[in-house]
């Protein structure tokens, strides 16, 4: 079982790492927006599988904490990003 999180881990950070190298070559300020979520949630990915692996339940009540607040400061910046315009 520690083989997969190790796996999941690697791949996690993989796609940090290409979020890295998007953001520098990134034209736009809603493209960086983006893939800023993308390295916030990748950051979450890789903290499930240390609660999975440290039995705390205390990791998955910080990981729903995280996850809503990573929405709700996309919707913030969605919101700043196109001035309240629908």
């Amino acid at each position: 079982m520690t083989i997969v999180f190790a796996v999941t881990v690697v791949l996690v950070g993989m796609a940090a790492v290409l979020g890295v190298i998007a953001t520098v070559r990134a034209n736009s300020d809603a493209s960086r927006a983006v893939i800023g979520d993308l390295l916030f949630f990748s950051a979450l990915a890789a903290f499930i599988p240390v609660g999975l692996l440290t039995d705390s339940a205390v990791i998955f009540d910080v990981a729903l904490l995280m996850t809503v607040l990573g929405i709700l400061a996309t919707l913030a910046l969605g919101q700043i990003l196109t001035r309240g315009r629908r």
